[in-house]
């Protein structure tokens, strides 16, 4: 057993020891398989929610009804659930009944993919009742058991399928690609935030490529926010290299530019995304225009600042197939010569503008400084007191 699996395995052995059994599962077994880095650690018993809860002295009740608990031990939280089975799923998304059962190949045996039905025990040995091993090394996606009803049972799993192509380099095999395509139109019931939550991670993959190409071929773009009728966009956006992007609105940046929207802010809110990333989206995508137009300029630099900047130009490289890191050097010198970096740098303020022209407050201030601001970036004033007073008076701007 090495790490990160040495701390939560105390968790594994407190439950042996009353009794129970509790194994490893999901996500940080495949990872750990396939060597990536490994994110949050899951654990599967036979106890039930209330026995967790009674063996660990702090908890979180995050759905008893469905088996899960969070146990906080040492700093660290853990999801710990019962064995169980599902049955009905009526919203397309979660069992109306769950059981609690005392068999993990049963366990196993309702999650979406193989090589996501594997475990692990406190010994570090592989329980693969359904070739999940196999299907990493082939680096295929397939469904534990007949496609149609896990789909049909949680829709999201087909976008977590497209997600696995991106994240991972896999392929997904064809029985499951079918199903896929014939039960597409069920991502009409899943909601909004959890699309969101795949696409983000489909683009922030290795292989967006053949991710994009996948929604395409299965048609599953139909039913995502505002792509019904964007097919040959979003085949355009198999294009790109989305890899070198750091921060958030870059990958919405360049999504929203492709797909050529007239209205970008209403199409990102049908993707639910907060006030803040939609108002940098239309500043990237505004600043990304005008590059594309006609370069950097002093006024836009100064406008953008120096991280939305970047960002602006590393959705740029991407547009012009160019060497991001050279063209951001490029960003970061011409920033550097700016005369003034932010309005904070500047050297009058109101004040200095009422005390000179010896007039009344209004709105001619604000006015004013925005001037002198424009000027000294154009090259056409210096940054000093004394200078930016005799210009004004020589430009009769009082």
């Amino acid at each position: 057993m090495k790490e990160p699996f040495l701390k939560p395995l105390a968790i594994v052995e407190q439950l042996h020891l009353h009794g129970f059994e509790a194994f490893f599962v999901g996500g940080s077994v495949r990872d750990l398989l396939l060597q990536r880095e490994i994110g949050d650690i899951d654990i599967a018993t036979s106890a039930r929610p209330k026995e967790v809860i009674g063996l660990f002295p702090r908890t979180v009740d995050v759905g008893a009804k469905h088996g899960t608990i969070i146990v906080i031990y040492e700093g660290s939280m853990y999801e710990v659930t019962t064995f169980r089975s599902e049955e009905n799923y009526n919203d397309f998304r979660r069992p109306d009944n769950v059981t609690f059962i005392h068999s993990l190949e049963e366990d196993l045996k309702r999650r979406d993919f193989t090589m996501n039905a594997i475990a692990m025990n406190h010994k570090g040995e592989i329980i693969d009742p359904f070739n999940g091993v196999e299907a990493i090394n082939k680096r295929i996606i397939q469904t534990v058991g007949k496609p149609s009803e896990r789909f049909s049972e949680d829709a999201l799993r087909m976008l977590r399928a497209v997600r696995f192509v991106s994240q991972l380099d896999f392929s997904v095999v064809e029985e499951t690609k079918t199903a896929i395509a014939k039960h597409s139109h069920l991502l009409d019931k899943i909601s909004v935030e959890r699309m969101t939550v795949e696409l983000e991670k489909v683009m922030r993959g290795h292989n967006t490529t053949s991710a994009f190409k996948l929604l395409i071929e299965t048609e599953m773009y139909k039913y995502l926010p505002g792509l019904l009728e964007k097919r040959e966009r979003v085949e355009k956006l198999a294009l790109y290299d989305w890899s070198n992007f750091k921060e958030r609105p870059e990958y919405w940046t360049l999504l929203a530019y492709v797909i050529e929207l007239k209205d970008i802010e209403t199409f990102l809110r049908l993707w639910r995304l907060p006030n803040k990333i939609i108002r940098a989206v239309e500043i990237n995508i505004n600043g990304l225009i005008k590059v594309l137009d006609s370069g950097w300029t002093n006024q836009l630099l100064y406008q953008l600042g120096l991280d939305r900047a970047l960002q602006v130009q590393r959705v740029y490289a991407v547009l012009t197939s160019q060497d991001p890191k050279q063209l951001n050097e490029t960003v970061r010198t011409l920033f550097s010569l700016l005369p003034i970096k932010s309005r904070d740098e500047l050297v009058v303020r109101g004040k200095d503008l009422l005390y000179w022209f010896n007039k009344t407050p209004g709105p001619w201030v604000s006015k004013l400084i925005e001037t002198i601001e424009d000027n000294i970036i154009k090259g056409n004033v210096v940054n000093d007191k004394a200078v930016i007073k005799e210009w004004l008076d020589h430009c009769n701007l009082k």
